[in-house]
């Protein structure tokens, strides 16, 4: 029973912890298409790639509900999902375009939703 509840708080300190590390966070994915758009599943794998690169954690589970058009400004918001079911809210913001590649700023929510139960 320790071992759940010590699992379970250190899923939810390290979803603090990364929202605490990734704001002001970027990443930049290049994306061949005529018109800028990165993939939904594309873009959740790059932030959580950014995720694990950034808190020095396994990568998580990050969903995005909708594509990434390449237009500054743009935002998009991604959910991670924490080993106890409890989720994170992500904001993701298309700071520039060049070309193919869309350049974004990732800001973590300050407080994770516990999981239900």
């Amino acid at each position: 029973m320790t071992a759940t509840r010590l699992t379970a708080a250190t899923s939810i300190f390290t979803a603090v912890a990364a929202s605490a590390l990734l704001v002001g966070c970027s990443a930049e994915a290049e994306v061949r298409t005529s018109e800028a758009k990165m993939s939904k599943n594309k873009l959740a794998d790059t932030v959580a790639e950014k995720l694990a690169e950034t808190t020095g954690q396994p990568k998580p589970k990050v969903t995005c509900p909708d594509d990434l058009a390449g237009k500054v400004d743009t935002t998009t918001r991604c959910e991670l999902t924490a080993g106890d079911g409890s989720t994170l809210g992500v904001t993701v913001k298309v700071t520039s375009v060049e070309g193919d590649q869309i350049n974004f700023d990732i800001k973590a929510d300050d407080t994770p939703t516990p999981a239900t139960n």
